[in-house]
């Protein structure tokens, strides 16, 4: 995996070749990450389907829950085709953008 460390959040990559590998792999290493903002960077997987992308719902959730952002970027799939649980934006910029839109939200109250 190759990480990324920003000032607010990390960007994750996989460096080998199965997404839901990569997934059941972030999931055993959430310690790791669990108080910062993240983006999985999926846009490798150019093919990715959505049981693909759902493979991430549940390290989404548990991570969203705690109130920090977790933003899959990847464009093998249309927004009509995602689920509102799962949040998928098509480039790395746009999830810098939702994390940001996120902390306001949160140092706001809502």
């Amino acid at each position: 995996m190759n990480s990324e460390q920003h000032d607010n959040y990390i960007i994750l990559q996989d460096e080998r070749g199965d997404i839901q590998q990569f997934a059941t792999f972030l999931t055993s290493i959430y310690d790791q990450f669990v108080d910062k903002n993240l983006i999985v960077d999926l846009l490798k997987y150019e093919a990715a389907t959505l049981m693909d992308l759902l493979s991430f719902l549940e390290l989404s959730n548990k991570h969203r829950a705690a109130k920090h952002s977790f933003v899959l970027v990847n464009t093998a799939l249309s927004r009509d085709e995602i689920p509102d649980e799962l949040l998928v934006v098509p480039t790395v910029h746009e999830a810098k953008d939702v994390i940001s839109m996120e902390e306001m939200e949160r140092e706001l109250g809502f």
